[in-house]
């Protein structure tokens, strides 16, 4: 079984990057096809890897603008040659879904979710872009196009895996396609136990959706250490309104952030998540998170055993759950044991699994 990877594009290291990277241990020879591909930007976590880019490699300014290109991209997608591939695996929250395959070969789609842009946050998609409102007017039909391509291109996968309950349903709603569900991969064993400090945590990338900055607005009234890490187009904004119990610790390394997921009173997640590794690698590390009940928290946080909910995104509730909050309720070994059940070794035995038992039609 010859088996390719596809990825939607390659500029920064995510979620959907360490999938890729798993599917990389399990099939190490596979070359990875992708739209274009940032090795200053991805470091090492490719290195050695056949990686196929697409024309638009070449294009102008596209590592740092590539949404210019989103017009191109479909037609970019197309243009992978795998003919010579029994199996295409995509791992896509965009356009790999679209490839061409030959009839013979089989394409399973790891889906991360529909494309949030042309879907579920169209309108929040364009309101928030930083560009000049004449620009803003033209964007509408490029995505109307855009989408008509996508729901075309979900009828090309032979087989959709989801990344959690919540994207199956939205597979379900926008392509009409079942889906089979697989968690992503939790490397849960560079996770560990140690006593906690006087702290909270968040972080992740730094963007509006994830609402950091409600924590933020709770923890300015509450006067207590909070601590972020990670970088982000909304990083500027969210240190201009935070006070000084609040320390931004920038982009971190893996020690240093499994040292602050294993300290940390609790983990912050308010946002509403495809998935949300982040939280799940809080719990591997014996931690409880306080999450927003919606998205993938629902299918990882268990209430009063491995963390609790707040009922809406708004400071108040934060300030409500952290007065509330008791850490010492919390068992950490039964929080890591709960966080196992999404470890890389599972994921890996799951997929290649799933793969054997498909490959034939």
């Amino acid at each position: 079984m010859k088996i390719a990877l596809v990825h939607d594009y390659l500029s920064q290291q995510g979620g959907a990057e360490k999938v890729l990277k798993t599917f990389t241990e399990i099939w190490p020879e596979a070359p990875i096809f992708t739209l274009f591909y940032d090795e200053e930007k991805m470091g090492k976590m490719f290195c050695g890897k056949n990686i196929i880019t697409s024309p638009l490699q070449k294009a102008p300014g596209i590592k740092g603008y590539y949404q210019w290109y989103l017009p191109f991209m479909p037609l970019a997608t197309e243009s992978y040659n795998l003919s010579g591939y029994d199996v295409v695996l995509s791992s896509t929250s965009a356009f790999a879904k679209g490839i061409l395959t030959r009839p013979g070969s089989r394409h399973f789609s790891y889906c991360h979710t529909p494309t949030r842009y042309l879907w579920s946050e169209t309108h929040s998609y364009i309101s928030e872009l930083n560009i000049p409102k004449p620009v803003k007017w033209t964007l509408p039909p490029v995505l109307n196009k855009l989408r008509l391509w996508d729901r075309a291109a979900a009828d090309r996968v032979d087989y959709f895996i989801a990344n959690s309950d919540a994207v199956a349903k939205r597979i379900k709603k926008y392509y009409h396609r079942r889906s089979e569900v697989i968690y992503p991969p939790v490397e849960t064993d560079k996770f560990y136990i140690s006593k906690p400090e006087d702290f909270y945590l968040i972080g992740g990338r730094l963007v509006s959706y994830k609402r950091y900055d409600v924590v933020i607005q709770a923890f300015n009234k509450l006067g207590i250490k909070l601590f972020i890490f990670g970088e982000g187009p909304a990083s500027e904004y969210l240190k201009s309104i935070a006070k000084p119990n609040i320390k931004f610790l920038g982009k971190v390394g893996e020690l240093v952030k499994q040292e602050l997921f294993s300290k940390c009173l609790a983990f912050l997640h308010p946002q509403e998540e495809d998935f949300g590794i982040t939280a799940v690698e809080a719990m591997a590390s014996g931690r409880p998170v306080i999450a927003y009940p919606k998205g993938g928290a629902l299918e990882t946080v268990i209430p009063g055993v491995t963390g609790e909910f707040i009922d809406e995104q708004v400071w108040e509730d934060i300030v409500g759950e952290i007065i509330r909050f008791n850490p010492e309720k919390y068992n950490p070994e039964i929080i890591r044991e709960h966080a196992k059940g999404f470890d890389a070794e599972v994921f890996k035995e799951k997929m290649k699994g799933l793969i054997e038992r498909n490959f034939e039609f």
